[in-house]
């Protein structure tokens, strides 16, 4: 393992996300900011409790979610783009790295950034809700795999788009419904029967719930496939990425 090689990788993304700090840190933040004031205040009046959580903390877990999903697949879509984009990533496929280091320098960093966004987030909802988690070890657990799986997908967004334009579309129109339909500001039990068992097909109810669980110790789903859901799909990220690298496709081309 060429862990300097993995180190170098790191630390130019990590330095680059430093140098445009308000685009990658305090935009989110704020952002995010709104949602608690637009969710939590105005329909937080309207419903006061869900499950005898709060309105305003209830969608505390669901708003991380949104946040740390959208920016590690952002983070990691441009971290690998951008050398595809003014050609150096031949340095890279030319250097003494294999697809598991160059893959996780990149990785490793916008998880890292997203992780950092997370936390920033959690510390400011404290200026809006009370929270007390109940599991804060699971909290963590869930919140790094999450940073991990979508800068995974994030890579493999990167590596597909051949513009900046198709950087966006992913997100956009894949992503981001698949968030807000699955659950991240209501339960999906309070959904009509039919649409409840259509939401069940959604993977990110499976992200959200659990790490709604670690916060109040209630979950729309099993815990256990939560955590089942978010590996299997970093292993088929993992997969996808070590056979684009073997074949080549949307790299040497």
């Amino acid at each position: 393992m060429n862990l300097y090689a993995i180190w170098a990788i790191y630390r130019y993304e990590m330095s680059r996300a430093f140098r445009t700090m308000t685009q990658t840190v305090v935009s989110p933040v704020l952002s995010t900011s709104l949602y608690f004031v637009v969710f939590g205040a105005a329909i937080g009046s309207r419903i006061e409790e869900v499950e005898g959580v709060s309105y305003g903390a209830f969608i505390v877990p669901g708003l991380i979610m949104l946040t740390v999903i959208t920016q590690s697949i952002s983070n990691a879509s441009f971290g690998i783009y951008f050398p595809k984009f003014v050609g150096s990533i031949y340095e890279l496929l030319s250097a003494p790295a294999s697809f598991l280091e160059i893959t996780a320098g990149y990785v490793f960093a916008a998880a890292t950034k997203s992780l950092l966004i997370g936390l920033i987030i959690l510390a400011t909802a404290y200026l809006f809700v009370d929270l007390d988690i109940q599991h804060p070890v699971w909290m963590m657990v869930f919140l790094v795999l999450t940073c991990l799986s979508f800068s995974l997908m994030g890579f493999i967004v990167g590596i597909w788009a051949t513009n900046f334009e198709q950087l966006q579309l992913v997100p956009l129109l894949l992503v981001q419904p698949l968030i807000f339909l699955g659950g991240t500001f209501y339960s999906i039990s309070m959904l009509p029967g039919v649409w409840e068992t259509i939401s069940l097909f959604n993977p990110v109810v499976y992200l959200v719930s659990g790490f709604r669980w670690s916060f109040f110790g209630m979950s729309d789903v099993s815990v256990g496939w939560s955590i089942l859901a978010i590996i299997g799909f970093t292993a088929t990220c993992l997969a996808f990425i070590g056979w684009i690298f073997r074949t080549g496709w949307r790299i040497r081309d």
